[in-house]
Order: structure tokens, then C-alpha cells, then sequence
């Protein structure tokens, strides 16, 4: 396990907590791209490979809590607690657009071609834009009792997957509005990530870091962890016995970064690292 001891690169600049990052896809001359939400209010771009700062987004009036990228990193997507999401063009910096929300937005993502967004609100609602057709109504999705924290399109682009503090992971179609599935869970969910394929979620909730089918919506694994879990992230590798995760995972009063490498059978190796505030949001290259 000699690949995870290795220096960190810090990325200096914000002002407080970082609460979601994500990486862009590899572009054809193999650059990439990250993207941080924090509660400063104000999203940062960098080089994904060094870490360089690139450009801040100024526009938000309150704490963002979550960014996306578009497939080719052109356009970026922020939610924010002033009850807007909003689209930035990632390469001159300037907004776009804003879309009202009626309460604080959580959770923002892009289908896979990059024209609808997807957003989570603490109103208990899904809206789904459509990036070309910005004046237009947002479709809704309605069935969380309680605020969401996070949204992702699945592989195939029909079907959304939601995350609630109302202890819920929820299946929809997006052509009919539907809801087609529900994973419920002893604790709220933190986290969302969905293996390279699609046909493995990845969920966070309390002690507990579960994988499920979102095919059948059946769970493959679940795995207790000594102390809360704030996110994961799946490694890059095929779905067989040997797919591995690495977890972040610590308490509101904890310093502590630990990595929990984890295959579909046990639990291989861990490492402590130490950070001056507590660790909210691990993220893996997806290659």
C-alpha cells in the first residue's frame, strides 16, 4: 500500500469549509480540472493535476454547497444557501444564469451531454433545467420528507438518484416523473457516488459505507466504520470482487483524514492523516 503515502498537494485560498469538490473528465490531451464548493461562497476552479488556482466565481451571496462540471469543463454549475443555482462559464469565469429556488439548493449535477442540470433543495424538491431552454419551467420530482443533500443522473440518463435527510435514497424515472426506487437506511445519508460503470452506488450514512445495485436496488455490501462518515470515493477499477473504495470519514470535532481502502470482501489497509479542521468531502480522479 505504498501508493498512499505519499505528500499531499494543498490548494490554499478558501476561507472556510469545503463542502463538495469534483473533478472534471480527462479532456483529449489528458488535462482535468476540480472544482470546490465551500462556505465562503465562493467556488474555485483549479488545475486538477496541480492544484493551481485558476479563477473564482464571484456572484453568490451565501455559503455554496455544491458544484459540477459539464463533460468538457466549459461550464460549470453552483447551488447555493441564497436560494439560487447558477451556471458559470468556466473558461472567461462569467455567469450565465440564475435559477431560483424557493429554499437553499444542496446539490447540483449535469447529465451526461451537459444540458440539464439537476438540483437537490432543502424544500424537498428535484428540479430538473434545461440548460438550453433557461426561461423555461423546471420539471419536479417530489416524495423526500426532508431536505436533500445530494443528486446525481444515472449511466444511462433516464433515471436520477437522490439522497434525503429523510433517511432515503430514491430512485426516479425523469421521463415519467416516477419514483421506481427507495433504499431506506438506519441514518441519514452524507454521501453519493455512482462506480464507472453505473451499476453500483455508493452510499455514506453514519458508521456505515454500503454499496448497492441500482439495477435491483438490492444491497451487495455494507461496511461499519469506527466513526462518522462524511464521503467516499470508488477507484477507478473494474466491478469484480477485487473494486475497491476509499472513504473519508470523521466527527464534527475530528482533524483527522482516514483512509479506509476497502474491497468487496474486507477491509485491506487504512491511513490517518492529520488536518488542522475536520474533513467533509474525499474525491478520486475518474479516469
Amino acid at each position: 500500500m505504498a501508493g498512499l503515502r505519499q505528500t499531499p498537494l494543498t490548494c490554499s485560498g478558501h476561507t472556510r469549509p469545503v463542502v463538495d469538490l469534483r473533478f472534471s473528465k480527462l479532456s483529449p490531451t489528458g488535462s482535468y480540472y476540480l472544482i470546490s464548493a465551500c462556505k465562503d461562497g465562493k467556488p474555485m476552479l483549479r488545475q486538477g493535476d496541480t492544484g493551481d488556482w485558476i479563477g473564482t466565481f464571484v456572484g453568490h451571496k451565501g455559503a455554496v454547497w455544491g458544484v459540477a462540471l459539464n463533460k468538457d469543463a466549459s461550464v460549470a454549475a453552483t447551488g447555493a444557501a441564497d436560494f439560487t443555482a447558477k451556471l458559470w462559464n468556466a473558461v472567461a469565469g462569467e455567469e450565465l444564469h440564475t435559477f431560483t429556488h424557493n429554499h437553499i439548493v444542496r446539490c447540483v449535477d449535469f447529465d451526461a451531454e451537459g444540458v440539464r442540470l439537476l438540483t437537490g433543495s432543502n424544500d424537498k424538491t428535484i428540479r430538473i433545467f434545461d440548460v438550453n431552454k433557461e426561461d423555461a419551467a423546471p420539471t419536479m420530482l417530489k416524495g423526500h420528507s426532508s431536505a436533500i443533500k445530494k443528486v446525481l443522473f444515472l449511466q444511462d440518463d433516464k433515471r436520477i438518484v437522490s439522497a434525503s435527510d429523510d433517511k432515503t435514497v430514491r430512485f426516479w424515472d425523469y421521463v415519467s416523473g416516477e419514483q421506481v426506487g427507495q433504499l431506506d437506511l438506519s441514518s441519514a445519508p452524507s454521501d453519493l457516488e455512482l462506480s464507472p460503470d453505473g451499476t453500483m452506488l455508493l452510499v455514506t450514512h453514519g458508521h456505515a459505507v454500503s454499496t448497492w445495485s441500482t439495477e435491483t436496488f438490492e444491497k451487495m455490501k455494507e461496511f461499519q466504520i469506527p466513526s462518522q462518515v462524511n464521503s467516499a470515493s470508488l477507484l477507478a477499477t473494474s466491478l469484480s470482487s477485487s473494486a475497491e473504495a476509499r472513504t473519508s470519514r470523521c466527527t464534527s470535532s475530528s482533524t483527522r483524514l482516514e483512509l479506509s481502502w476497502v474491497s468487496l470482501q474486507h477491509s485491506l489497509a487504512s491511513l490517518q492523516q492529520g488536518f488542522g479542521n475536520p474533513v467533509w468531502r474525499w474525491k478520486r480522479l475518474r479516469c
